[in-house]
């Protein structure tokens, strides 16, 4: 049996496929970045189509970076931004308008009148969410109001909606597939997690036709086979899980208790809590951490919109930094911030505020504050907002955390690593592979054709690099995150 897996990992600024050894180890990966679209203010796109070609001519350069054909791979993983909606023509394939994404906040006001109408409990209880701009049903219900003929032909059929993963199921498959995972179901605020199906009254609350949704599948699954004119071959494809979720995977995140935060453009830290749905008293959000031969596992989750995104405000929208490395040594450069926070809300704040209006600001500046406090403010402030979370996780569970394993880009920055294990107090575990997210979807798939026995086998395989451990006085840590607390209340305009 050949002992390759080919991971496709669609984020939200980036389309990357890693070639992945069956000891885990990247052989190649190949990567295409993103066209960003802003409408209107809070408002995000992606174009399906783009999101579609370059997913499949990465597959193809990793494939040929790895000197491999279609025969030399077992299997497909996918893993994907969440929440996103792409709704397309079933005969032809091609989307009927833009993929509406995740950070994208045009829909508060439909959200804040059905909260109004009382109907967030009903969603909490079957969903695990909140009623927010986030996630995907009140995009599906936008689209269908605001464009032309869309409502009719969805009624009868002639489209499909799916989350990013079913759309590129569904395009590697040539169309033979309109499946999702589980885990991405349950973002959709249509998906029921406790019973595992789409749910007739939340489809009727958004006014959704059942004739668009996808099958739901498990994580590690038969999802069909590639098209063998696109990779050079038929290649199954079976493992599929949002990106939060593989990397819960990815991090051997298995046991009750374990935390993981991924820090891409977002963040997001999940605490696996087992086979019980447990809903949270401090506005977490209960989702799914994986779900195989059809039994669930639960995981609480919080959820930060702009993580690496600051960073790359930084360099693209400040100019003070030419590449994201650089904010280390420039954060670094200066003893503290100056009395300087950023609050980064550029597209509102999630949890534990979930204040969609919300807005970024630089607060405490005076003429001394200079290029590198700024920096220094921007990595400073995704330990507040995980620190945020750990809080909230901490009143839910009864449980304080002593360790936190992380992933994504910001990750390899040493800097922002300590100051997350110092303004936390608990030891930050960063893996030798910090590409979890691909790797949990490979590991998915290698799960699904036999290349790993169980999950055991997988949590045997996680390797750290480095374990920072905290170095702040109390006092201190104290002190700075007081002032954060004062920061994020200058610009909250709801109530928690």
């Amino acid at each position: 049996m050949t002992r390759h897996i080919l991971a496709l990992d669609q984020g939200t600024t980036s389309t990357r496929a890693i070639v992945f050894d069956r000891d885990g180890a990247a052989v190649a990966s190949a990567r295409r970045d993103l066209t960003q679209y802003y409408p209107a203010d809070g408002w995000v796109e992606h174009d399906a189509g783009e999101i579609r070609d370059h997913a499949i001519a990465v597959c193809r350069e990793a494939l040929a970076g790895a000197g491999l054909s279609a025969a030399d791979v077992a299997a497909i993983g996918i893993t994907n931004q969440r929440e996103t909606a792409v709704l397309w023509d079933r005969a032809t394939g091609e989307p009927v308008h833009r993929a509406i994404v995740w950070q994208d906040r045009r829909t508060a006001p439909m959200c804040r009148d059905l909260r109004a109408a009382g109907h967030e409990a009903l969603i909490r209880r079957k969903t695990g969410l909140l009623l927010d701009p986030y996630f995907s049903a009140t995009k599906v219900a936008w689209m269908l109001e605001t464009a032309p003929d869309l409502r009719a032909r969805a009624e009868v059929g002639d489209l499909c909606f799916g989350t990013v993963d079913s759309w590129l199921l569904w395009s590697l498959t040539g169309g033979a597939v309109h499946a999702t995972d589980a885990t991405n179901a349950g973002r959709t605020l249509l998906f029921d997690i406790r019973t595992q199906r789409w749910d007739g009254d939340l489809l009727a609350l958004f006014d959704i036709p059942r004739a668009l949704l996808p099958e739901v599948m498990d994580n590690a699954a038969d999802f069909g086979v590639t098209r063998p004119d696109l990779l050079g071959g038929a290649i199954p494809i079976t493992g599929m899980a949002g990106d939060q979720h593989a990397a819960v995977v990815g991090q051997g995140c298995f046991a009750p208790g374990m935390i993981k935060s991924t820090y891409g453009t977002g963040a997001f830290a999940l605490i696996t809590m087992g086979d019980t749905f447990v809903e949270s008293r401090n506005r977490l959000l209960t989702t799914l951490a994986y779900r195989l031969d059809g039994r669930p596992t639960y995981a609480m989750e919080g959820a930060i919109f702009v993580a690496g995104a600051a960073v790359q405000w930084l360099r693209d929208g400040l100019g003070i930094i030419d590449t994201a490395a650089d904010s280390e040594a420039l954060a670094a450069s200066v003893p503290d911030t100056g009395g300087c926070y950023l609050v980064p809300a550029f597209t509102g704040l999630g949890a534990p505020y979930w204040d969609p209006d919300a807005r970024g600001a630089l607060l405490g500046l005076t003429r001394d504050t200079g290029r590198a406090h700024i920096a220094r403010a921007a990595l400073e402030a995704q330990g507040y907002q995980t620190r945020d979370l750990m809080e909230a996780m901490t009143a839910d569970s009864g449980t304080a955390p002593v360790s936190l394993r992380v992933d994504g880009g910001l990750v390899a920055n040493d800097w922002a690593c300590q100051f997350l294990a110092d303004v936390l107090d608990v030891t930050v575990e960063r893996p030798a592979v910090i590409e979890t997210t691909a790797l949990g979807a490979a590991w998915l798939a290698g799960l699904r054709v036999g290349l790993y026995k169980s999950l055991d086998d997988l949590a045997g395989r996680w390797r750290p690099d480095r374990a920072f451990t905290p170095a702040m006085a109390a006092t201190d840590r104290e002190r700075l995150y007081a002032g954060w607390t004062a920061a994020v209340g200058r610009v909250i305009t709801s109530g928690r």
